[in-house]
């Protein structure tokens, strides 16, 4: 019997294997299109699966023994998405293996989301139509490739600022006494976990022996901020950095936003928490205006916590907790309701305090789908937290403002802790991964599924107005 040649093989097989690719790249483009929501979930639960897989590794663990599943699939939740929480140890509890396979889940995360926004917002901009995405255009001075542009953005932007952030820090660890190779390794976790808002803190005794060194603190605070201001900011900057007056809406809105929001945050900090020993009472004055500033920008996204969480009054947990929920800017690293979703919603209050017909900001209307988007979004993120923190305080017999803070750190994928999380039950912990995952995904995911459904009725109802108020 003649054998067959295995070039004749290859020809044969070659137009099966791409027809297979081209009718999975049909489908996933299909279902990006169609329903976005879908894939987004999607790609990060596989994400958490793979690298929860690969935490199960023996050779993951410092000890060399097969980690809980349970922690190994809370540490990649939070690590995917770089949000920070931990049940384990990072710096003692994972090998050298296992912290490089958690760098790098917070960059696939990070690089992840903001890249998932970018593709969800093209998916909707082909929906809404040529004409309305012209007009869209001219109101935001942007082009019809922004979306293309976006994508390369956040590549270029995310290596780029994280090997500013190694160099910076290098010298830090190099000062402390660690060689070379180690300082380098840190460098490397800590930058990505600093502009990846990831929130992992690889030294075992924390930041808080550090607090007030400004060559720790300003390299957290200026990653995070870039981290988490939206790479839509970044590029509209760029693209106008001359010319702040053709900035858009969504960069105006949201520089204005965050800078209140940090010089407010960090005030109100640095009073209640003045004669507090436990966190900035036993500072000098310089460096409670430090760790006040990291404080209030960390609370925003990144998590990273110079001073002992757990030892704050109980008004300043109330302060973060709203910090924590805001969130940072949209398409960026950082969790939460968003800032420009806050400020959508300030304008429309104030807007129907003077009795003004349209919200308005810097000379633009805002359209009103987007204030029903902003409440819906708003809305979501409450009845999440609400129902986490209703499932804790069922699981556990902790206070109600530790399990709020937990709650609104998971959701919000920001990562600041009381110290809770470690010693809660498997079942809290799985409520935690879910508030985590659906913080990360959810809100955007609502957004894009609004936006989709957007249509225009020919026959509208009768006009009623209920009593409100």
């Amino acid at each position: 019997m003649a054998q067959e040649h295995p070039i004749a093989k290859v020809e044969a097989t070659t137009p099966m294997a791409i027809g297979l690719w081209q009718r999975a790249r049909d489908r996933t483009d299909r279902i990006a299109r169609d329903s976005p929501s879908r894939l987004a979930l999607a790609v990060f639960a596989i994400i958490i699966i793979v690298f929860t897989s690969l935490l199960q590794l023996p050779i993951a663990t410092s000890s060399g023994d097969r980690a809980p599943l349970v922690d190994s699939f809370f540490t990649a939740t939070s690590a995917v998405c770089v949000t920070g929480l931990v049940t384990v140890d990072t710096a003692t509890y994972w090998s050298p293996i296992g912290q490089f396979f958690i760098a790098i889940a917070m960059m696939v995360g990070g690089l992840g989301v903001m890249t998932l926004a970018s593709i969800l917002g093209m998916a909707v901009s082909r929906h809404i139509g040529l004409t309305r995405r012209f007009l869209a255009a001219g109101e935001t001075h942007s082009g019809l490739g922004e979306v293309g542009s976006l994508v390369r953005a956040v590549f270029v932007v995310s290596l780029s600022v994280q090997s500013i952030l190694f160099v910076a820090l290098t010298p830090f660890f190099l000062k402390e006494g660690e060689p070379l190779l180690k300082a380098a390794w840190h460098s490397f976790f800590m930058s990505a976990s600093i502009f990846n808002n990831g929130g992992f803190v690889i030294m075992p005794e924390g930041l808080a022996p550090h607090v007030g060194d400004w060559t720790l603190t300003l390299p957290i605070m200026l990653g995070t901020i870039v981290g988490a201001i939206g790479f839509p900011v970044i590029l509209d900057i760029a693209r106008n950095k001359n010319r702040a007056d053709k900035w858009n809406l969504t960069t105006k809105i949201s520089l204005v936003t965050y800078l209140v929001l940090l010089v407010v945050g960090a005030v109100v900090l640095f009073v209640f928490e003045f004669g507090n020993n436990a966190t900035l009472g036993s500072l000098s004055t310089i460096d409670k205006v430090n760790a006040a500033l990291t404080q209030s920008i960390s609370s925003r996204s990144s998590g990273l916590a110079t001073i002992n969480i757990g030892s704050m009054d109980e008004s300043s947990l109330f302060v973060m907790d709203a910090l924590m929920f805001i969130g940072g800017g949209s398409a960026s690293a950082a969790g939460g309701i968003k800032i420009t979703t806050l400020a959508v919603l300030v304008l429309a209050i104030i807007a129907e305090a003077r009795g003004d017909r349209d919200t308005e900001a810097f000379g633009r209307r805002v359209p009103p789908d987007v204030l029903r988007l902003a409440i819906a979004v708003t809305f979501l993120g409450a009845t999440m937290v609400g129902a986490g923190t209703i499932a804790l305080l069922q699981l556990t017999n902790l206070p109600l403002s530790d399990v709020l803070f937990e709650a609104i750190s998971a959701f919000a994928t920001c990562g600041l802790s009381t110290g809770i999380t470690p010693d809660l039950p498997a079942s809290a912990k799985v409520i935690l991964s879910v508030l985590m995952f659906a913080g990360r995904t959810g809100t955007m995911s609502l957004a894009a599924a609004l936006a989709l459904r957007s249509r225009r009725r020919v026959i509208r109802l009768p006009e009623e107005r209920p009593t409100v108020g």
